[in-house]
C-alpha cells in the first residue's frame, strides 16, 4: 500500500514540482486546504515560495495554524520546504516582524551578504553541524557534499543548535539549510528540484 501524504494549499506558491515528485515516488497525493482533512492526515508536507507573511496569512485565512499544530502534537510526520520550513519558526524579520507557528522556537533572519549576491540562488552542498549527525532522520543516508537547489533571501535561525540538522556554505558563514525538532523536519533546498539526491530524501520521509 502507498504512503497517503497531504500537501497543504494555503493558496501561495507553486505546488506542481512537489506533487509530480511525490507522484514519482508512488504516494498516494492529496491537495488540500481544508482544516479537517489536515488534522486528519498521516503524512504532511507544506511547501511554499514567497513572502513569509503572506504564507501566513494565507494559513490563518483558512484556519489551518492550529490543525497543523495539533498533527504535528500527535506525532505525525511532518515536512516544511523552503517558506513552508521557515513558517515552522516563531517569527519572521521579512518585511516587518511577523509571527511564525511556532513549532520550532527561533526567527528567520536576513542573510548576511558580505559581499556576497543575495538571494542565494542555485546548487550547494550541505553537511552535519559540527558534532551533529544525520542517523534517523530524512537526512540519513545522504552523504556530506551532496548539492541540493536553493533560492532564498532569508534563514532560518533556531534558537536550540540541536534543532539545526544541516548547513550549508555561503562565503565564510554556514547557513541553516534543515530543520528537526522530533517528527517535524524542514529543508530550506528544494528536495522536489534537487534531482536523485532530493527524490531520496522525500522517499525517506515518507517511510517515516
Amino acid at each position: 500500500m502507498s504512503t497517503k501524504v497531504t500537501v497543504i494549499d494555503y493558496g501561495i506558491g507553486n505546488l506542481h514540482s512537489v506533487l509530480k515528485a511525490l507522484h514519482h515516488l508512488g504516494a498516494t497525493v492529496e491537495l488540500t486546504g481544508s482544516p479537517q482533512r489536515v488534522a486528519a492526515a498521516d503524512h504532511l508536507v507544506l511547501p511554499g515560495v514567497g513572502a513569509f507573511s503572506d504564507g501566513m496569512k494565507g494559513l490563518t485565512a483558512r484556519g489551518l495554524a492550529e490543525p497543523i499544530a495539533r498533527a504535528c502534537e500527535a506525532g505525525r510526520p511532518f515536512l516544511g520546504i523552503c517558506l513552508g520550513m521557515q513558517m515552522l519558526l516563531s517569527e519572521s524579520d521579512e518585511f516587518g516582524k511577523h509571527a511564525g507557528l511556532g513549532l520550532i522556537s527561533g526567527r528567520v533572519v536576513a542573510i548576511d551578504a558580505q559581499g556576497m549576491k543575495v538571494p542565494h540562488v542555485g546548487w550547494n552542498h550541505i553537511a552535519p553541524p559540527a558534532g551533529g549527525s544525520w542517523p534517523d532522520t530524512a537526512l540519513d543516508g545522504t552523504a556530506p557534499g551532496t548539492m541540493f537547489y536553493f533560492v532564498h533571501s532569508f534563514v532560518a535561525a533556531p534558537s536550540d543548535p540541536k534543532h539545526r540538522l544541516a548547513e550549508t556554505p555561503f562565503g565564510n558563514q554556514k547557513l541553516c539549510a534543515a530543520v528537526k525538532r522530533d517528527n517535524i523536519t524542514g529543508f530550506q533546498f528544494h528536495p522536489e528540484k534537487s534531482g536523485p539526491a532530493g527524490l531520496a530524501l522525500l522517499s525517506r520521509f515518507l517511510s517515516a
